[in-house]
């Protein structure tokens, strides 16, 4: 892991053109050496795409591997970057939505969904805005502290997604709040709302956190620029009607703008991870 680390402290001395190139390749060899995420990736596409050609679904596949391999050497830019060098390969659109929300002494969630660009978009977005984050703990630990150590010299707070309390807490102190809900949680509340047209287990808990905070809900998504020239980080006016009294009709909504966003750009999404894994009772498995 240290030797990792190592790496990717090399990569951060690389001009951009060539960590994105570099990443493309690391991508590339990811897939490669990896049949059980490529079996993973083309359910997915086959599942959400089906009207697609396989030539056009193996395309988006290739992509996203790309990108994949691109989020790991995004980190170093994120790590080791400065402020003003990363400023210059950003576009932020929407800021005003938050910026109303706040002025009306109303707290922020950016509903955001599992992208490549999930990393150096909230890099970003804090050197524009005060944020706060959820996590997921690391495997190894080593890289589970070194990760937590950078994320919480760059955002005000760098939360546990167990740690529900003090993530309410950041959000009324209008402190705005980076959210990805759309992994499978199976040990958590679910609902089976459609995502692609597709039952899929989706936690209740972004009606509670919102209900809880009193918060507005703003769909937020990076977007890695087709011309290699840097990103845009898009924000949206805050979902109508939300939260709701009912739990399925919010998990819809949160599901829709993710999807939204996952079909302009399909190549931008995480479909390495067993999205549909949990099924409604009575119904087969989809992975193999």
């Amino acid at each position: 892991m240290w030797l990792i680390i190592g790496l990717l402290r090399l990569v951060a001395l690389l001009p951009y053109p060539m960590i994105l190139k570099t990443g493309r390749w690391l991508g590339s060899l990811l897939r490669l050496l990896s049949k059980k995420h490529q079996r993973v990736v083309a359910t997915n596409l086959q599942l959400c795409f089906p009207d697609l050609a396989e030539s056009q679904r193996e395309d988006i596949a290739t992509r996203s591997f790309h990108n994949l391999g691109i989020s790991l050497l995004e980190m170093a830019m994120c790590w080791y970057w400065k402020p003003e060098k990363l400023k210059t390969l950003v576009e932020v659109r929407g800021l005003e939505h938050v910026e109303e929300c706040l002025n009306n002494k109303q707290g922020v969630i950016l509903l955001t969904g599992h992208f490549t660009s999930l990393e150096i978009g909230a890099r970003l977005l804090a050197l524009y805005i005060p944020l706060q984050v959820m996590y997921r703990t690391q495997k190894n630990r080593l890289f589970d502290s070194y990760l937590y150590t950078k994320r919480d010299s760059y955002f005000v707070e760098t939360i546990s997604r167990k740690n529900s309390l003090k993530l309410i807490k950041g959000i009324r102190k209008l402190v705005p709040t980076w959210y990805a809900p759309d992994q499978d949680f199976s040990r958590e509340r679910n609902v089976f709302a459609p995502f692609f047209g597709i039952a899929t287990a989706t936690i209740t808990a972004s009606s509670r956190l919102a209900k809880s905070s009193g918060a507005a809900m703003l769909p937020y998504y990076p977007e890695r620029k087709a011309d290699n020239s840097g990103y845009i980080l898009w924000i949206k006016p805050p979902l109508e009607n939300f939260p709701s009294d009912d739990d399925l009709a919010d998990a819809t909504a949160i599901n829709q703008s993710i999807e939204q966003f996952v079909n302009q750009h399909p190549e931008h999404y995480m479909w390495v991870h067993k999205r549909f894994k949990t099924r409604p009772e009575g119904e087969k498995k989809l992975y193999q």
